[in-house]
């Protein structure tokens, strides 16, 4: 239980937290580039100051570590990756010509999407992006600065969709893993790849290792076999980079669980043993006290077509400690959260164990994280681990901060657009920003956390379905608790009504709002959209018939409307308590039943008005970050005295400087 007086002072960071999410910082501007359909913004440091020297050193080389992954990520989205951006970016440092010409400005608005993708195709719609300049000037930009090798191949790649279409494929009826750009297979089909997983995992293993996370699958003398991403194999020299960096962090770690993580987490990458990622990820779990975390390592699947190989990431943030006391009291009711579940109790775990989350401000972003990066995180992905051990969640304030300060800055107002009438536009004004924070905490420290696989039922069971059934299982978690009256109980929802301004926004977006986002004609591919269409579109066709969700128009203008918040309420629990059904039994057919009817498929006639009233407001759907820099002060005998935190403001300046001193992979 929590006591009067944690509710008082949680009240008033939750008072606090609503007014700074409603008011924008003055003097630091947080918009920097706009391009295509993607905005770069940066980002504040709070509480940098707060932390001792040690802890600055920490994050100093927890942050060089997280960047030297960059290559990594670059070359698993595509093989051609690294070889055209060391191009772009000769041309970029040389080209001697005039660079106020159109063309060349088109070629710079392609280098600049270039680099916020980490390759040649969309970070997020994940089809390949073609630059608006012509073939013959791009061949012309190369000549002029002595580049002459291997540029028919490469322009070819670059200019012509079916060469390498989709980073990750979604095609329904042709070989995925063939035809996706990722550079996690070479050689071998989808079903040789399964076979090959399905005769070396051990369904009765109680403590799977996570099969193919840290591996290229390729055919060797006609036998399919792993080609492991560790020191002295593939990734050697990246890897190499990052150990020294991890070295030198352990030496200034702030506890011994810390130090005793990156030891393993080193001899992980030099060996490659996915059993010590494992003792890494329940070492890493434990540190509940340290001010200081990071990610680093292959970490998240949504990239592989067949949910396994782990994509770089790199995240080094610093503890909240004030914003962080909600996330603490959701941690310490988690096993009430998990008992009222609205699921099947063959499903709910008899005892939540390590259950951690706090809101963390980011110091520095890499990899899969950057530009773009989420607003939360929970790991380890494991179940075992997560079942035994616990998890460790993340709300990363001064992202979501960040975004409703840059948006300030902007003139127009999706909001104002999309939202039905002024009465809803001032509910989510009142309350929208922090209570998607709250859902955000729900949805990682306990939505994620939740739930158990039946004995027997692998972690792969829902195969290329299985990240948008796990971020909608989460979601609706969240989103069945942000109503429900212990938030309010608990102190960590301001009233009853609050809960309605994430609803409103999270239906009008799943239904219609985000696929702005999505080129007309193409159908919703990415998990989290997915996710989210998922959800939306199977409430408001089981609630059509007590008109739960309206859709509405108005001057020639669509809009979605809740009528009843609490059927709404009840249609997330069925739907949680079905997808959890499905998770935890291993139901494939249904699971793939549920996406492809719900979360693909966009109406076209909704889809061309979205992208037509998005447009003409002249927002970018889409947003990134350059990072602060992290830069050593020394005194006269030149000792390092303090760390300062440096806001950078150019965002290709940013690209260069990091492909000049974090480049470890050849062309």
């Amino acid at each position: 239980m929590i006591s009067f007086g944690m509710l008082a002072v949680l009240a008033g960071c939750q008072q606090k937290a609503v007014e700074e999410t409603q008011k924008p910082e003055e003097e630091f501007h947080y918009l920097l580039d706009e391009f295509a359909d993607l905005k770069v913004m940066r980002y504040k440091v709070p509480g940098w100051e707060d932390l001792t020297l040690q802890q600055k050193e920490y994050a100093y080389y927890l942050a060089e570590a997280a960047k030297y992954g960059r290559d990594i990520l670059w070359d698993q989205n595509c093989e051609y990756n690294i070889t055209i951006r060391h191009k772009v970016e000769n041309i970029l440092k040389n080209y001697q010509g005039n660079r106020n010409r159109k063309e060349f400005k088109e070629f710079e608005t392609y280098a600049k999407r270039l680099f916020f993708s980490n390759g040649i195709h969309h970070h997020y719609a994940e089809d390949k992006f073609v630059p608006e300049c012509s073939e013959d000037f791009f061949r012309q930009l190369l000549e002029a600065v002595g580049d002459t090798d291997n540029n028919t191949r490469l322009l070819y790649v670059i200019y012509y969709k079916d060469a390498y279409p989709q980073r990750r494929s979604t095609s329904t009826d042709g070989d995925i893993v063939k035809l996706s750009a990722v550079n996690f297979y070479d050689g071998v089909t989808r079903q040789e790849v399964e076979d090959y997983y399905a005769s070396i995992a051990d369904p009765n293993d109680p403590t799977p290792i996570s099969y193919g996370l840290n591996t290229k699958v390729v055919k060797e003398d006609g036998k399919v076999v792993e080609k492991p991403w560790k020191v002295d194999g593939i990734y050697s020299r990246p890897l190499r980079r990052i150990c020294e960096q991890l070295e030198k962090a352990a030496k200034v770690a702030e506890n011994d669980t810390q130090r005793r993580a990156l030891e393993l987490l080193i001899e992980y990458y030099k060996t490659g043993d996915l059993r010590k990622w494992d003792e890494f990820n329940i070492e890493w779990v434990k540190d509940t006290t340290g001010t200081v975390d990071f990610i680093n390592g292959f970490v998240e699947d949504y990239n592989d077509p067949l949910g396994r190989k782990g994509a770089w990431e790199g995240y080094v943030n610093i503890k909240d400690k004030e914003a962080s006391k909600r996330t603490e009291i959701l941690c310490s009711n988690a096993q009430w959260f998990e008992d009222n579940a609205p699921i099947d109790p063959r499903f709910k775990k008899k005892e939540v164990k390590g259950i951690t989350a706090k809101v963390v401000n980011a110091v520095c972003l890499a990899g899969d994280s950057y530009p773009s990066t989420p607003i939360g995180i929970n790991l380890p992905n494991a179940d075992w681990i997560r079942k035994d051990y616990g998890s460790k969640s993340v709300t990363i304030a001064n992202i979501t901060h960040a975004y409703d300060y840059a948006a300030e800055e902007s003139p127009a107002s999706a909001l104002k657009e999309f939202a039905y009438d002024d009465a809803e536009i001032e509910l989510y004004k009142k309350y929208g920003s922090y209570v998607d924070e709250v859902h955000t905490d729900l949805h990682e420290c306990l939505g994620h956390g939740s739930g158990q696989l039946l004995p027997g039922v692998s972690a792969t069971a829902m195969g290329e379905y299985a990240s948008a059934l796990e971020e909608a299982r989460a979601d609706l978690f969240g989103l069945y608790y942000t109503a429900d009256p212990k938030m309010v109980e608990l102190g960590i929802m301001p009233d009853a009504e609050a809960y309605k301004a994430e609803y409103s926004a999270y239906i009008r977006n799943g239904l219609f709002v985000q696929f702005n986002r999505v080129e007309l004609g193409r159908p919703n591919t990415e998990a989290h959209m997915q996710n989210r269409k998922l959800i939306a579109e199977w409430c408001y066709e089981k609630g059509a018939k007590d008109n739960v969700i309206e859709k509405k128009v108005r001057d020639g203008k669509t809009y979605f409307v809740v009528n009843d918040y609490e059927a709404l309420r009840g249609l997330f629990a069925q739907l949680l308590a079905e997808i959890q059904r499905i998770k935890s039994e291993g139901d494939y057919k249904a699971g793939k039943k549920l996406i492809e009817t719900y979360a693909v498929n966009i109406d076209p006639k909704l889809h061309k008005e979205v992208k037509e009233r998005y447009e003409a407001l002249n927002l970018k759907p889409y947003g990134g970050f350059i990072n602060p820099e992290i830069v050593p002060v020394y005194n006269k005998k030149k000792e390092i005295v303090d760390y300062e935190i440096v806001y950078k403001d150019n965002y290709l300046e940013q690209m260069l400087e990091y492909g000049e001193k974090y480049a470890t992979l050849e062309l």
